[in-house]
């Protein structure tokens, strides 16, 4: 159980036990308790670069920044990590202009690394800078994520061999093909595998990034960043929590 479990289920035996008084007291110190600080030491990185596809970008940007607003994840800030060594900034495939935070050239310290996709890769995949940063990542972070062909990027660089995974609809046979060693997973928004996070991207990168938040640090707390942006308009909480691994 971590420290984010244990707080919520003594919050939630404490809510039983007390009276009115208690209640409304308790509820105070939890409301002062999801402040958010200031003492970000930990990142989580999203790879940019021109012509990334919004939405790979976007989805995870918003959960994990709704995410740092609260206390209990405060100690996280989300950094954009572009390609190219003096670009500052980058423009989507949908013409949005993105400041780059770091870059691959800086090697930053992450704990969860994002990889995004666009229509075409090619250059990406041969780009033996961010293979080497890819691999060197792998080596540190605790969690491995992409959107869409995102997972094509991770495979190229060998990061995906014995694990489960998915990439954009439609271009499962494909990773399948090229990569045997990987099990593709047709059909399913988001898969996990031990430390690997893939989801089909566009707004599917939605789920992937809540399911990441909910391994990072609990369901009810990837529950209130989902409540939050009102994704609960469109889909149910079980949308997302039927991609967790079985406890």
């Amino acid at each position: 159980m971590t420290e984010i479990d244990k707080f919520d289920w003594l919050e939630e035996s404490l809510m039983k036990s007390l009276g009115f008084i208690g209640k409304v007291t308790l509820l105070i110190v939890v409301a002062l308790y999801s402040l958010p600080s200031f003492a970000a030491d930990k990142r989580i990185g999203i790879l940019v670069y021109d012509k990334v596809l919004s939405s790979d970008v976007t989805a995870p940007a918003e959960v994990f920044g709704v995410a740092t607003r609260k206390s209990w994840f405060s100690e996280y800030e989300v950094l954009l990590i572009g390609v190219d060594r003096d670009k500052s900034v980058v423009t989507t495939e949908e013409g949005i202009r993105l400041t780059v935070d770091k870059t691959i050239y800086d090697a930053p310290k992450l704990d969860a690394l994002i990889v995004t996709s666009s229509y075409v890769m090619d250059t990406l995949f041969d780009n033996k800078d961010l293979t080497k940063f890819l691999k060197a990542q792998a080596s540190k972070v605790s969690w491995l994520a992409s959107n869409c062909s995102g997972a094509f990027l991770y495979a190229h660089a060998g990061l995906l061999d014995g694990y489960t995974a998915t990439t954009w609809a439609g271009g499962e046979k494909q990773l399948q093909r090229e990569f045997p060693n990987i099990n593709v997973v047709e059909d399913r928004n988001v898969v996990v595998d031990r430390n690997r996070v893939s989801s089909n991207g566009g707004i599917p990168s939605y789920q992937g990034a809540l399911v990441l938040l909910a391994l990072m640090s609990s369901e009810r707390k990837a529950k209130a960043v989902f409540e939050t942006i009102q994704l609960n308009r469109l889909i149910s909480w079980t949308d997302v929590t039927r991609y967790l691994p079985e406890k």
